[in-house]
């Protein structure tokens, strides 16, 4: 009986390490992006962030941003066109926004007057604009300064350093979380931040004070393009470009009277309950409300 339970044992002991290498040899699931805590440590600065110098590359994607965000949103149907889909945080509704945004290195920008800023998030009356950039000159992320001199303020290449330190798989895809917050004790004062997943902290990417020169009461977190058609396709240039690309926003969270919740329909309605991707001169995008309002994708 003894020898009979021994062998059971190894019989079975045998059995779940064949198992166990069956799906070590299987290909690793995608898991989500682990979101981080708002309130986890907040120390250090942003790896890799500069100051950028004007060229006229970055001059026109510069302009194109200020044309489309002066005094309000404005959708051109001239060349290029303008559009936009998300949600905007409300007046009054908070002094904060986080959210966790997917980046694709891989997406490239052809064509100088193109340019893809998704996501891009702001808070109501923040100093900065946090942008996901996608432009013919590279891919990066923006600090924009809406308090001062406007444009870039602060921008961080999405290079091998960046994916390792401040992003994480989402999905099939990588992902970067993001806050921006109104400093305590102060009249209008914003900090925004990357999360470090390797150190597990907040970092430091831009600081900076003063009033809000957006002309906007609102807040926002969105899916945005400056696009223009591609005479060959007939459709815009990114449409075929970010075929594989997915925008997403996920854990899109908002601070108010120190407390962090989910974005809802009572403080961040969505810009448009039903967009069309002929709009965006690509019929083929789908816009997906992933969440109550806290979670958008858009993908074709």
């Amino acid at each position: 009986m003894k020898r009979r339970r021994t062998a059971l044992a190894a019989a079975l002991f045998a059995a779940a390490a064949g198992l166990a290498a069956t799906q070590s040899a299987q290909p690793a699931t995608a898991h989500p992006a682990r979101t981080p805590a708002p309130n986890a440590p907040h120390r250090g600065t942003v790896a890799g962030a500069r100051t950028p110098g004007h060229d006229p590359a970055r001059d026109r994607a510069v302009a194109a941003l200020k044309k489309g965000r002066d005094a309000s949103f404005r959708r051109n149907q001239a060349e290029p066109t303008h559009n936009w889909w998300g949600v905007f945080p409300q007046p009054g509704t908070h002094d904060g926004i986080t959210a966790t945004h997917a980046v694709d290195p891989s997406y490239r920008v052809s064509d100088a007057d193109n340019f893809t800023y998704a996501p891009t998030t702001k808070a109501q009356n923040s100093c900065m604009e946090v942008v996901t950039a996608y432009w013919n000159s590279g891919n990066e992320i923006w600090a924009w300064d809406w308090c001062g001199a406007g444009g870039p303020a602060r921008t961080v290449a999405v290079d091998a350093d960046f994916k390792a330190k401040y992003t994480q798989p989402a999905g099939g895809e990588l992902a970067y979380s993001v806050q921006l917050v109104r400093d305590s004790g102060s009249a209008n004062s914003w900090s925004s931040y990357l999360y470090n997943y390797r150190s597990a902290r907040w970092e430091l990417l831009y600081r900076q004070s003063g009033r809000d020169q957006s002309g906007l009461d609102h807040g926002w977190d969105m899916f945005e393009i400056y696009a223009s058609v591609n005479p060959s396709t007939g459709v815009g240039y990114y449409c075929t470009e970010a075929r594989d690309t997915v925008f997403d926003s996920r854990a899109i969270e908002l601070r108010h009277n120190g407390v962090w919740k989910p974005a809802s329909g009572s403080d961040s309605p969505w810009t448009d309950q039903n967009p069309s991707g002929q709009d965006f001169l690509c019929p083929s995008l789908n816009f997906v409300q992933a969440g109550a309002d806290d979670h958008w994708t858009v993908r074709q």
